[in-house]
């Protein structure tokens, strides 16, 4: 009984310390020219139909669900039970439709795991840049390459560089760690 009044009176004590702190002011890091920048920079967002919204919910619902899920096991019983949940629904109004769609974000959001899973060569991953080929022309300074040096570049995911398929990293490229991603 005198621990947990002491731990109440602890509790007191530093609810009344926040109280008389003042509230924290967010520095602001970026100047209006390197905002201005950036907002010219990003992409619009596409107008999605409902049915691209929803597909996109289910799909970004089944990576959270991975995230969380250890077994393949537990994946699949949780995933089963997400789908009928999404097929419940199906052919509801316009109205009750769009309601679902943004309690389904909402409840997304409160579920985001902290630190999600990430594909081993993806930003973030655990083979992420390891052991990346060194460049020809530090392996051969003489310039003479020989027949069977290869040709193609990798990107950071240690993917071979396609500019058809638009994965073609050569340059600069952006690396977000937080979305871990590559922009």
């Amino acid at each position: 009984r005198a621990k947990s009044l002491a731990v109440l009176l602890g509790i007191c004590l530093l609810e009344e310390s926040l109280a008389i702190m003042p509230p924290r002011v967010r520095p602001q890091v970026l100047n209006d020219a390197f905002l201005s920048a950036a907002n010219e920079a990003k992409q619009k967002l596409p107008n999605l139909t409902h049915n691209q919204e929803t597909a996109r919910l289910y799909r970004h619902s089944l990576k959270v669900l991975a995230s969380w899920a250890v077994d393949r096991d537990v994946f699949c019983e949780e995933a089963t039970i997400l789908r009928a949940r999404f097929d419940a629904t199906r052919g509801c109004s316009a109205s009750k439709a769009r309601l679902l769609l943004n309690e389904g974000k909402d409840e997304l959001f409160e579920f985001t795991h902290p630190d999600p899973y990430c594909n081993p060569y993806m930003p973030g991953g655990t083979l992420f840049m390891r052991n990346p080929p060194l460049p020809l022309s530090v392996c051969f300074p003489d310039g003479n390459y020989p027949a069977d040096a290869p040709t193609y570049t990798l990107n950071p995911d240690m993917t071979v560089c396609k500019p058809e398929t638009g994965k073609s990293a050569v340059g600069s490229v952006l690396i977000d760690f937080t979305k871990k991603n590559m922009e």
